[in-house]
This record gives structure tokens, C-alpha cells and sequence, in this order.
């Protein structure tokens, strides 16, 4: 059975921080076997091999643990891509690489990319407020990748916004289309955007 290692959260090892990574890899596998309407806490406590008691010790709804696991997961891939960052290469280099490891994290994780894409849109306004949130903090990373130490921004944060959520919409349809594992067949698409956003923005002083 696969797991969601790679985009589990990578808190101490204190016990209960092991309790959630295995309630969100726990999660991760009810909502993938049966999807997010039809698991139970049950059905989570289950796959995780933990008790309810444990779940309700950390989460008082299974809404709260997508929600916790989302942006736990999201966050990781994060500072993965940040801990890559080369500042003396030349930000188009920064932007491919960065691009290029991204997809590579997501298409390892096939088990919660559906959850982490999907399933978190059915929460409504809270699902939406945590996507919104972590949308917030990669366009932040954009941001301080292109813009880095200049007289003017070429890059404004509502264009950083607009280019996170164009790249999450191809995501979005590779995995509508099954084809989690083409993930990379997007990555000079989501460069060239980025490329042709900065190109064309008009720098304010």
C-alpha cells in the first residue's frame, strides 16, 4: 500500500507529532480509497493504526485533519524547493529548477495529490480559505525568487497569484485525466509563464 512519506509533515518525532503524520497518511489513504464524502473518522483511525481517542486528541472533525494534512503537506513541499534555492544562479534558473522539483514531489505522491487538489475544494469556505493561504505563501516564494534585491519588482504579487493558480488548473487537469505521472510534461509551461508574466509586466518604481 503506498504511502504519503514523501509530502508528510516534518515535525520532531515527539509522539504526537508521529500521531498526526500517521493520522494524515491515514487520511490520505481513506480519501484516495473511498474519497473525502464517504470516509469516516473511522475509516481514518483504521488506516492509520491509531485510536479515535488519538484523532480527537489532535482534531475535532476529519475536515480539520484534510485541512491540517493539506496545508502540513503543502508547506513541505515548500521548503523543499526553498532549501534548493542557488542564489547565485539567475532566476529563470532558480524558477525552472524550482518548477521542475515541484511537479517531481507531486507526482510521487499520488495518494495525496487528490486530496491535497480535490478533495480540499469540498470543504467550501474553509477549504477555500486554506488554499487560498497556501497559494498565499508560493506566490511569496515566487516572488522572492524573480524579485530578489531590485530597484522595482518585475514581478507584482496579483501576477504571482494569477501564476500559482494557472499552474495548479494544469495540475488540476492531469489529475481529471489520469495522468499523474505526466507531471513533468508540464514544466516548461508553467517556466514559460512565469517567464512571459515577468516579460510583459511593466516595472513601477
Amino acid at each position: 500500500m503506498e504511502t504519503a512519506a514523501p509530502l508528510a509533515t516534518v515535525e520532531e518525532p515527539t509522539t504526537a507529532s508521529t500521531h498526526r503524520r500517521r493520522l494524515f497518511e491515514g487520511m490520505a489513504r481513506a480519501v484516495a480509497a473511498q474519497g473525502f464524502a464517504a470516509c469516516t473518522i473511522a475509516d481514518i483511525v483504521r488506516e492509520a493504526a491509531v485510536s479515535r481517542r488519538t484523532f480527537y486528541e489532535h482534531f475535532q472533525t476529519k475536515a480539520d485533519c484534510l485541512i491540517a494534512m493539506y496545508e502540513s503537506a503543502s508547506r513541505n513541499a515548500l521548503r523543499q524547493l526553498q532549501a534548493m534555492l542557488d542564489p547565485t544562479r539567475h532566476w529563470q534558473q532558480q524558477v525552472e529548477g524550482a518548477m521542475t522539483a515541484y511537479l517531481g514531489v507531486l507526482a510521487d505522491n499520488p495518494v495525496v495529490l487528490r486530496a491535497l487538489f480535490i478533495d480540499i475544494l469540498s470543504l467550501g469556505t474553509e477549504g477555500l480559505a486554506a488554499r487560498r493561504r497556501v497559494n498565499h505563501e508560493i506566490a511569496e516564494f515566487l516572488l522572492s525568487v524573480v524579485n530578489p534585491k531590485r530597484d522595482h519588482a518585475v514581478m507584482s504579487p496579483t501576477m504571482a497569484m494569477a501564476v500559482v493558480g494557472g499552474i495548479n488548473e494544469l495540475v488540476l487537469q492531469l489529475i481529471e485525466q489520469d495522468r499523474i505521472g505526466d507531471m513533468q510534461s508540464i514544466a516548461d509551461t508553467t517556466s514559460a509563464l512565469i517567464r512571459a508574466v515577468v516579460g510583459g509586466e511593466v516595472p513601477r518604481g
